[in-house]
């Protein structure tokens, strides 16, 4: 008798879908395309409008470019060309992937843009505009998907399955001098994905943060020093390196992954800890004099290495091996 064959094993995000925005290129682009090897049905989101080519024929967008490169491959896309700062553009953005599947379930925000120059050269609209695509694009979608997570689960008195994954830097951990704006609002976004975790976790969604390092069309300035790859090697900022642990921290597998900051890149995942506290010091009367300050703190900070400050420098030395 014929032997039965074995079931295919169903996929990680199968029946699950997702939002990526900034997914026209770089590492947005192979966040979208691992969460749909993977299973999920994907909203492409990139900024943009069509163009057209040397004929007059109207062009596909990135975000229109890589949906297509998805459903090509046999699963299922479609693009959103909408701002995510702009609030009711967000909005629309969240409600063309109920719409399209019928729930959301997973939001990957990594949109972003750079405005580079040092704090004392900074215009007010290199910092606002900065401040908006990446701190402010992260609420908008954030506020939208978890108000529709809230809604299912209240109505099945039970959890509901919800993952978000932003998108830090380590501009935020190391401090990056030429970068204050960038570093202010990946900053902002840490604490809002540790905000969010503790106010949806009831609700049965997750929100965690990575630092991710690529050299993408955004960064290809900031990472013009590093080694280029040899031939047929993937490069160690390829996004592709990024993308895996995205769609791991999308994924059922990591439920009990919540609140955290991992540092990605180049075959190497780092779980970074919480701050500690380093000294503490008490008032002998109960407020604290200027006096009293001085004996206290300057022979703490004298001790300290020169230098130092709050910012983790040394995550700019992780490496694989």
């Amino acid at each position: 008798m014929p032997q039965p064959q074995p079931q295919p094993q169903p996929l990680p995000l199968e029946g699950l879908s997702a939002i990526v925005t900034g997914a026209g290129r770089g590492l947005g682009r192979a966040e979208a395309l691992e969460l749909a090897r993977l299973g999920a049905s994907v909203v492409v989101n990139d900024f943009g409008q069509p163009g057209r080519d040397g004929s007059g024929e109207a062009s596909a967008t990135p975000a229109e470019e890589v949906a297509a490169e998805i459903s090509a491959a046999g699963g299922q896309a479609v693009a959103h060309l909408g701002d995510v700062a702009d609030h009711e553009q967000a909005c629309g953005l969240v409600q063309l992937a109920i719409d399209t599947y019928g729930k959301l379930d997973i939001l990957v925000n990594n949109a972003g843009i750079l405005r580079d120059r040092m704090i004392f050269s900074m215009s007010e609209g290199e910092w606002d505009s900065v401040i908006r695509v990446h701190l402010k694009g992260h609420f908008n979608t954030t506020h939208f998907a978890s108000a529709h997570w809230r809604e299912r689960s209240k109505a099945a008195e039970a959890p509901v399955y919800g993952r978000i994954v932003n998108t830090s830097s380590e501009a935020f951990l190391a401090g990056s001098a030429g970068q204050p704006n960038y570093a202010a609002a990946k900053g902002g976004i840490v604490g809002l994905t540790t905000s969010s975790a503790l106010a949806l976790g009831k609700y049965g969604v997750t929100a965690n943060v990575i630092c991710p390092r690529a050299r993408t069309r955004m960064t290809e300035d900031v990472f013009a020093g590093f080694q280029e790859p040899g031939a047929g090697e993937l490069d160690a900022l390829a996004p592709e390196h990024v993308a895996p642990l995205v769609g791991y921290l999308a994924s059922p597998a990591a439920a009990a992954v919540n609140g955290q900051l991992l540092v990605v890149h180049g075959g190497m995942v780092a779980v970074v800890e919480r701050p500690k506290v380093a000294a503490k010091f008490d008032s002998a009367k109960g407020v604290f004099t200027y006096e009293e300050l001085d004996e206290a703190l300057s022979p703490h900070y004298a001790g300290r290495p020169k230098g130092e400050t709050f910012a983790a420098a040394e995550v700019l030395g992780l490496k694989r091996g």
